[in-house]
């Protein structure tokens, strides 16, 4: 029997989630508890250590369910995309407020008084989620504390027109490995987080993308491609942009960046030996 992917399924040797009952094997099961992420945002690692590889990051507000914790980490389940893995217990607290807000430019700040002047209490990505107590005009008082620009967020369920256009926002945007801020994301990040903000709901790692976003375009070497098609190699994907250009968030130039697409793909080739193996478009508004 194949196992399921551990990385969107909840199951160690020694411990799984309830609804993998049957499907693996494991000393004990458990249905986990709720939690919400508190912090601006958390790293989500392979082992419980600061210095464990970043697999993703969950951004203020997501929802987590736990299933296990110990010494200060919580083995988790992410809420969006089911990504699993360690984060930081400290992060995290009940899940009790649900958000009516999305942080909807690159980036904000929580302060502690509706006054730009005053000293920031955090700075939230793109697409963090708000619980908003009160809109005041100028700014929204959040229940958990705190006040937030109100041009910077828009209701849950309001989407922007283009995904690509928010991809382009982060240009220059450093090259973070697992990376899903505005601070560092890496080319899978960059994805997952433009197509939520415009409503669509992708997985987190570029071969999941490869797979399952949208649908598989028919196209060939050469091939005429469209704005906004996801192109894939083997680890790597990035968004076109324009007639032979694309962005992608990349370790070559340790930023994300807007580049030819021939040009890149000619390096990659060099440099990894793969060819562009597929292309997969969202749906269109």
């Amino acid at each position: 029997m194949i196992k399921p992917d551990p990385r969107r399924h909840a199951y160690r040797a020694d411990l799984a989630a309830e609804y993998l009952r049957g499907l693996v094997e494991a000393e004990r099961y458990v249905s986990g508890e709720p939690r919400q992420v508190a912090a601006a945002s958390l790293p989500l690692r392979r082992a419980p250590r600061f210095d464990a590889t970043l697999d993703t990051e969950a951004l203020h507000g997501e929802t987590v369910t736990v299933y296990d914790e110990r010494e200060g980490w919580a083995w988790v389940q992410l809420d969006h995309d089911n990504y699993v893995g360690y984060m930081p217990s400290e992060g995290l607290v009940p899940a009790a407020v649900a958000p009516t807000h999305r942080v909807s430019v690159l980036r904000t700040y929580i302060f502690p008084e509706p006054d730009s002047k005053v000293p920031p209490l955090a700075m939230l990505s793109l697409n963090a989620r708000l619980a908003v107590a009160e809109d005041t005009g100028r700014y929204l008082r959040l229940e958990n504390g705190g006040f937030v620009y109100a041009r910077h967020a828009v209701p849950v369920g309001e989407h922007a027109a283009d995904f690509v256009a928010v991809a382009e926002a982060f240009l220059g945007t450093p090259y973070l490995w697992g990376g899903r801020t505005s601070v560092g994301l890496d080319c899978s990040g960059l994805v997952q987080l433009a197509a939520a903000a415009a409503g669509h709901a992708v997985p987190r790692d570029a071969d999941m993308q490869a797979a399952e976003a949208g649908h598989a375009v028919d196209w060939h070497e050469g091939g005429a491609l469209a704005r906004g098609d996801l192109v894939f190699w083997e680890g790597h994907v990035g968004i076109m942009t324009g007639p032979g250009a694309f962005i992608h968030a990349n370790a070559h130039h340790m930023a994300v960046e807007i580049e030819p697409l021939r040009a890149a793909s000619d390096r990659i080739k060099a440099a990894a030996g793969f060819k562009i193996s597929g292309v997969r478009r969202l749906p269109r508004p």
